[in-house]
This record gives structure tokens, C-alpha cells and sequence, in this order.
């Protein structure tokens, strides 16, 4: 369990009571009170200032939280949409509400654009660009983009980051973190959701979209990687217009999908059958149709993710711009999946068990694949396994719906309490993404399709002669790794035996709740008994005429005083 500093609620003073009343306007006061909030300058905020409003009683739930969301502001919001990327966690009534969730972030003055930029650059706009709008194309909550123009006469896309972005979001992750601490040390049901990981998985990666220098090595990347490839273009970033803050690169000009669609559609032409490219190199004819662009688009995607183990982290329309000669152009490189090769084999495993229909390995795979954060019921899981087999056996692949069969394993996956690596999250995401994407363009669109030829290379590889020499050498080298080590943990703990310093840590769970109501209670019963023999004793004082009553009244004032304010806390928590 991760240490709390309070120092960081109190240092962020005037945020920290926003998010508290933003929580108490939309019904979540028993929250508040559980994870320790209501302490004293908050107790002393809510006696004597603006009762908070009233939420709604018909709202959901799951409403509510994505209306407190948004009422955060952008930070938050972007923690709501990346969460929607999890449903291993996340519910699926809640995964559909978070996906409501939408930036409205107006663009920040065009003044402050250019300052950012000459002091990013260190020269003046005029000695930079032979242009330069300052009218904003598109603004988000990290920034905005202008239009500008090389000497050379290429159109630019200039990003440029919010002048308080990282400021914000910096304060922003401190609470969001502090809370997270305070939610696992006080509500021990939500601790299945691993709130500690889930706001460590989205400060990394907001911080890597702040970055706008790691986003352009990122394209340059892409480039590379594609460089002979003319199914995928990457935009050319200018290194030396680039720094954290500000992104230079090449203006893309190319249309949507929707503006593909309608083009095809203004047309009237047939849609031809399109056969899946494999590892040919393409090479496009500048009169392409919508099932053209989907199967190229499925292509690249499958050769970054099992060929090259890097992958564009959000594919959705808005991102995806189809040039003049039928090259695909993804935009917005802040979001990267990494796959690893072991999760790639497993992921292949997992298709041949389905296929073979052999439950135990995919059961096995379950297990190799995710991270169990309750104690898993294995007949269960087995029964579950065997019933999501069932309804894809016989199936041939390039007839399977793959974004259906990895959201259902997804849903097995949570259902037994295992967590999904988030990085395949991430891929499991993209791929449903690209397939809705892929079958606006063509009805007939099937991921599986172009999947198939990438599954059967890496099986072929798995069993050539140089790949098997590489896996042995790398198990041998860890043996003998393992071996070279022993002694040193066998020396360690016979020595805290003869020593008697050999410790066992026991951790006891669910407890948290518990103990934290038991002394509540017993605060209260305490409190109660002094108030009560306060007021009788004041009470016999008074009654029996003693001189002294300057101070029994005194004493019975203040001693009634206390028993209605603890009355008072008793009806404010919601518990008699």
C-alpha cells in the first residue's frame, strides 16, 4: 500500500475543495466521508457555507460519474476516456456512459500561441516560417494546431501546447493520486479496480502526450518503418521546429473516411473484391474505392502490431486521412501500444487453442496473459472457457469476428477478476475500432481476413531452425542466470535462520471498513457518555441551587451544545 501525503491536499487547497464540492453536487457525500475528507476545515466549510446542491435522485449512478467527470474539467475527462479503454475493469453499463465523454475546451489566445512558439524556437515568427495563420484549425485541452507555411512552400501543422497545461495536469495527477491512496486504504471493495495502477497507467500516459518532441520521434519511427511501404504515409516532422511544447510537421491534404464514402457513393461505381495484399508491398492506384482503403488500413495496422510490435494507440476517423493517390495517413501519434513478443505469441496461441478447441490451453493462456487479483475459481473458469470455444469453433478464421471473440475474452477475463496487460487492452480497443471503421467503408469488411496471413507467418517462425537456436540460448542463459544466484538467496535465508531474523508478513484484507466503523463507534459512545454525565451532573447542580452556577450553566450550554452537534454528524452520515 502506497504512503499518503496529506501535505498535497492541503498545498493544492482551492482545488482539492472543488473536487470535493464538485463530488458532494452529484450525490457522492458518503465517498467523501469514507476516504477522510471530511475533516475538520471541511466539517467548518460545510456548517458555514453554501449547502452543496441537491443531486438529482433519477440519475444513474454511472451518469453521475461521468457528470463529475466532466465537471473537472479536461484532465478528468481524458481519465474517463481512457478508462473506457478497460473494460477488464470497468463495468460494462459504465464503459458505455464513459465513452459519452467529450472535451469542450475553447482555444487559447492567439498571442499566447505565437509567444509559446518564439520562446519554444528562440527566433521570431517572421524569421521561422514564411507564414503563419494565426486563426486555430483545432484546439484540445493540451493544445491547439495552426497552419504555416515552410520557406520551401511546404504547408505546416504547427501543435502547440496550452501555456498552463502542464501545470494543471501535474496538480491534477498529484490528487488524482492522493485520492486513489485514500479509496484503496478506506474502501476495500474498490480495490479490485486498482485505482493506484489505473491513475499510474493514465499519468503515463498523459504525460506522454504532453511531450510533443516524443510524439514527433514516434512519426519518425512509423517512417522508418514503413519506409518501403506505399500503403502508409507518416507526415515529415521538423526536428529543428520541434521541442516539448510545439510540433512541426507537414500539412496533411486528404479526405476522411466519410468524404471517401460519399465520394464512392456520388460515383455509383460497383465495389470490387478486394484480396488481402499479405506481405507483397503495395503500391497504390490513385483511383481507389472504400474496400480499397478498409483492407489497407486493416494491413498496416496488422504489420505494426505483429510484425513490428508498435502500434497506432487510436485509430478512430478523425484520425485517418486518406491522400489524393489512395495512401492511408494516420494522425496524432500521442497514444502508442507497445506489443512485446511474448504477448504477440500468446495472442496467437490463444487463436490456434480456439480453433483446435482445446480448453485447457486457452484456460492456461488466460492465466499466462493477465494478472489475478482475486482467488480464481478454476472449474468455473474452465465451464466459461469451454462455452466461449464453443461458440467460435468450426468457425474458418477469415470468417470470425475478431473484435466480438477479444471483447468476449475480455469479459471472461473480468468476470474471474483478471487484469489485462494495458497494452493489449490497448490493441483489443484499436482492432474493434478499426473493424467499425473498416466496415463503414465496406459492409463486407472482415478483420480476420487480414489477420490470417500474420498469424501463419509468426507460426512458421516459431519453428524455424535459427528462431528455436535464439529461444534456447535465451532459456539457457536464464538457467544459468538462476543458477548463479541460488546460492546467494540460500546464503541469505540460512543466515536469518541462525540468526533468528527470519520474519513472515501477514496482511489481512477487507478489514479496513471494518475496523474504521468500529472506531467511529467507538468515538461516538465515548463522546456520548461524557456529554450525558456532563449535562446530569450540570443538570443536579442547577436543580440543587449550588452558588456556583456561573459555572454549571456554563457547563450544561456547552454540554447540550455537544450532544446536538453529535446528533446532528450521526443524521449528516446516513447511519443510526
Amino acid at each position: 500500500m502506497e504512503s499518503h501525503h496529506p501535505f498535497r491536499l492541503l498545498r493544492n487547497l482551492g482545488r482539492t475543495s472543488e473536487i470535493v464540492t464538485v463530488l458532494l453536487n452529484h450525490g457522492f457525500s458518503d465517498l467523501v466521508d469514507r476516504i477522510g475528507l471530511s475533516n475538520i476545515w471541511y466539517r467548518s466549510r460545510r456548517l458555514f457555507s453554501r449547502k452543496p446542491a441537491e443531486p438529482k435522485r433519477h440519475v444513474k449512478v454511472v451518469e453521475r460519474i461521468r457528470l463529475t467527470l466532466e465537471s473537472l474539467g479536461p484532465t478528468y475527462i481524458k481519465f474517463g476516456q481512457v478508462m473506457s479503454t478497460r473494460p477488464d475493469l470497468v463495468p460494462p453499463e459504465m464503459l458505455t456512459e464513459l465513452k459519452k465523454l467529450q472535451e469542450s475546451v475553447p482555444p487559447f489566445s492567439s498571442n499566447a500561441a505565437v509567444e509559446r512558439v518564439e520562446s519554444e524556437l528562440g527566433e521570431s515568427l517572421a524569421a521561422l516560417f514564411a507564414s503563419f495563420d494565426r486563426t486555430p484549425l483545432a484546439a484540445g485541452s493540451l493544445g491547439q494546431v495552426h497552419r504555416a507555411v515552410h520557406f520551401d512552400g511546404t504547408p505546416l501543422a504547427i501543435k502547440i501546447r496550452r501555456p498552463e497545461a502542464v501545470r494543471n495536469v501535474e496538480r491534477d495527477l498529484e490528487l488524482m493520486h492522493e485520492i486513489a491512496v485514500l479509496i484503496d486504504r478506506h474502501i476495500a471493495e474498490a480495490r479490485i479496480f486498482d485505482p493506484i495502477g489505473l491513475v499510474n497507467h493514465f499519468a503515463r500516459t498523459i504525460r506522454r502526450e504532453l511531450n510533443f518532441a516524443r510524439e514527433g520521434r514516434t512519426m519518425d519511427e512509423f517512417r522508418r518503418l514503413f519506409r518501403q511501404d506505399a500503403s502508409l504515409y507518416v507526415p515529415i516532422v521538423y526536428s529543428e521546429l520541434t521541442t516539448e511544447a510545439v510540433l512541426t510537421m507537414e500539412y496533411i491534404e486528404g479526405m476522411t473516411v466519410d468524404e471517401v464514402i460519399a465520394r464512392d457513393k456520388s460515383r455509383g461505381s460497383e465495389r470490387p473484391v478486394v484480396r488481402d495484399p499479405g506481405y507483397v508491398e503495395v503500391h497504390v492506384a490513385e483511383r481507389f474505392t472504400p474496400a480499397q482503403v478498409a483492407a489497407y488500413g486493416a494491413r498496416i495496422y496488422m504489420k505494426q502490431a505483429f510484425e513490428f510490435g508498435v502500434f497506432h494507440g487510436d485509430p478512430h476517423p478523425g484520425n485517418i486521412r486518406i491522400r489524393p493517390d489512395g495512401t492511408i495517413c494516420l494522425l496524432d501519434y500521442g497514444m502508442i501500444g507497445l506489443l512485446d513478443e511474448q504477448v504477440r505469441e500468446q495472442l496467437v496461441d490463444l487463436l490456434v487453442a480456439i480453433s483446435r478447441q482445446d480448453v485447457d490451453a486457452a484456460v492456461k493462456l488466460v492465466l499466462d496473459i493477465g494478472e489475478a487479483y482475486r482467488e480464481i475459481d478454476r472449474p468455473l473458469l474452465h465451464v466459461d472457457m469451454r462455452d466461449f470455444i464453443a461458440n467460435y469453433y468450426g468457425v474458418a478464421l477469415e470468417r470470425m469476428n475478431v473484435g466480438r471473440m477479444l471483447s468476449d475474452f475480455v469479459a471472461i477475463m473480468a468476470n474471474h477478476g483478471i487484469r489485462c496487460p494495458g497494452s493489449l487492452m490497448l490493441l483489443i480497443r484499436a482492432l474493434v475500432t478499426l473493424e467499425g471503421v473498416g466496415r463503414q467503408l465496406d459492409p463486407d469488411f472482415n478483420m480476420a481476413t487480414h489477420l490470417q496471413p500474420f498469424v501463419e507467418r509468426l507460426l512458421r517462425q516459431r519453428f524455424q531452425p535459427a528462431h528455436m537456436a535464439e529461444r534456447m540460448w535465451d532459456e539457457s542463459r536464464r538457467m544459468v542466470e538462476l543458477l548463479h544466484e541460488m546460492p546467494t538467496y540460500l546464503n541469505r535465508t540460512m543466515k536469518k535462520f541462525s540468526e533468528n531474523d527470519l520474519r513472515i508478513q501477514l496482511e489481512h484484507r477487507n478489514l479496513d471498513h471494518f475496523i474504521l466503523e468500529m472506531e467511529r463507534s467507538s468515538n461516538r459512545l465515548a463522546v456520548g457518555l461524557v456529554v450525558s454525565a456532563l449535562i446530569v451532573a450540570s443538570a443536579l447542580i442547577v436543580a440543587g441551587k449550588v452558588s456556583s452556577v456561573w459555572i454549571s450553566v456554563p457547563i450544561y450550554v456547552l454540554s447540550s451544545f455537544l450532544a446536538i452537534w453529535l446528533i446532528f454528524g450521526i443524521f449528516r452520515s446516513g447511519r443510526l
